[in-house]
């Protein structure tokens, strides 16, 4: 039986990133879609992150791929395609054959909030692909640098300048959460949009942005330095082990938003193709090397099966949509 494990909705939409992480791993070789699926698999896969190298999708990514020859008997190569919020990727992905061959690992926020962004024609949708199973939720923080002024939201509600602030991007989870704090708490903001978390932490360090919301596992290691602080968290509730740090709807703002992973694969792959990677990915959540891998980066399993994934962020794209509507929200870049 394959593990499910509930979540909240914060929780929920984290997930999606961690399971595209595991086909990754394996991909050596292309396959011409004639593979018989009762023999896979039976050569390398390769899974496709969206994002840069060194973020957390690509880790998560990377930690699926190394638990991968044990679990599923074959190697699992990781292959970065950043750009888009993951777009790039997923599109090149679906258009592969569903063979098995070609996984990608799924942020959430592609879904949700990158489809309230582009055109109709550009848009990826869940129409698109099979989800094999959720992963893991990475809640979002905003940090500043140590240096810096800014110790609350407050501080930024009373500063008397415009505040310059990065994000993972235009169309992330990121952007979301940064700009309804903007637009509710009425800060006077300039975004600077990278492209993904590694580079909106940089800029913090190097005072070229004076705050950036980033994911909870890419911020902690310069937290625990002592380089960048935190100043709210974009979680349902407080997080363990950053318990002084409040969160935005503790601070009066309505902005529960999480980043959710999945493993993901084209659509019309064959039941036995699908089965086979829940089980392989069964046997990666029970390794202590993967929960301690989840432990040392902050995030919390939402092992979720591929049909419950797809209601959840369904849900979760309403939800979205509606925030941004009645806030007047323009995710396109402009301020």
């Amino acid at each position: 039986m394959f593990w499910t494990r509930r979540t909240t909705r914060s929780t929920t939409l984290i997930a999606t990133g961690a399971a595209v992480a595991l086909t990754a791993s394996a991909c050596g070789g292309v396959t011409d879609g004639t593979t018989d699926a009762d023999d896979y698999p039976n050569e390398n896969i390769r899974l496709t992150v969206g994002q840069e190298a060194g973020g957390s999708t690509d880790l998560i990514a990377r930690a699926i791929a190394d638990e991968a020859q044990s679990a599923l008997g074959t190697s699992m190569t990781v292959e970065n395609q950043p750009g888009a919020n993951g777009a790039i990727a997923t599109q090149d992905v679906a258009s592969q054959e569903p063979d098995g061959y070609e996984l990608v690992l799924l942020n959430a926020s592609l879904i949700t909030v990158t489809s309230l962004v582009v055109d109709e024609d550009e848009e990826v949708t869940l129409d698109d692909l099979d989800i094999v199973a959720g992963l893991s939720q990475d809640d979002y923080i905003m940090v500043a640098n140590a240096d810096s002024d800014i110790e609350t939201v407050e501080d930024m509600v009373q500063a008397d300048r415009t505040i310059s602030y990065g994000t993972t991007g235009v169309g992330t989870a990121s952007q979301l959460a940064q700009l309804l704090l903007m637009e509710e708490a009425d800060i006077a903001g300039n975004e600077v949009p990278f492209d993904s978390g590694a580079p909106a932490m940089t800029a913090v360090m190097g005072d070229q942005v004076e705050v950036a919301t980033v994911q909870v596992g890419e911020a902690m290691p310069q937290i625990e330095a002592g380089t960048v602080k935190p100043i709210v968290v974009f979680s349902e509730d407080r997080i363990d082990y950053l318990s002084d740090v409040p969160t935005a709807v503790e601070e009066g703002y309505e902005i529960p938003i999480s980043q959710y992973r999945a493993l993901a694969l084209p659509a019309g792959a064959p039941d036995e193709v699908i089965e086979t990677l829940r089980e392989g990915l069964e046997e990666v959540f029970a390794s202590e090397d993967y929960q301690q891998f989840n432990e040392e980066h902050f995030l919390t399993p939402a092992e979720l099966d591929g049909e419950e994934v797809e209601e959840q962020w369904t849900e979760y794209a309403e939800l979205y949509a509606e925030l941004v509507e009645e806030n007047g929200i323009d995710l396109g870049g402009d301020d």
